[in-house]
């Protein structure tokens, strides 16, 4: 598969809901996963399938989400890199609802992903000001 062909892929299952399924079906079992921002409960930097599962299943099981909404992907011909903004309306457990706007920057091989790297601005996130 081409990296047009995995962006549109990933897109069309985000937009499904089936972000477990894109989990399974487009990521290298050598993936590397690094969020914006890490903490105790989850480390920032994660490497290899079994340790991104790990972190989807963690983030399901400690957040109500409400709903996602994806844009993109923005995509440069011949590159192997693409991008994807996505919208999260969620609610932490124990915490107040929050809408996150992320940018995601997605790096494929062998027709695969390889690399996920997720970014937001601190200025949206609660607190901020």
């Amino acid at each position: 598969m081409t990296t047009n062909d995995v962006a549109q892929q990933l897109v069309a299952l985000c937009r499904e809901g089936k972000n477990r399924e894109a989990l399974e079906t487009l990521y290298s079992e050598n993936i590397v996963s690094i969020e914006g921002a890490g903490g105790p409960e989850m480390p920032q930097r994660m490497e290899g399938l079994e340790a991104v599962r790990g972190k989807t299943e963690w983030w399901y099981a400690n957040h109500e989400v409400h709903e996602v909404t994806t844009e993109g992907p923005y995509i440069a011909e011949g590159d192997d890199r693409f991008l994807v903004k996505f919208w999260i309306d969620v609610t932490p457990t124990g915490g107040e609802r929050m809408q996150m706007p992320e940018m995601a920057l997605y790096t494929v091989a062998d027709g695969k992903i390889v690399e996920e790297r997720f970014y937001f601005n601190p200025a949206d996130m609660p607190g901020a000001g």
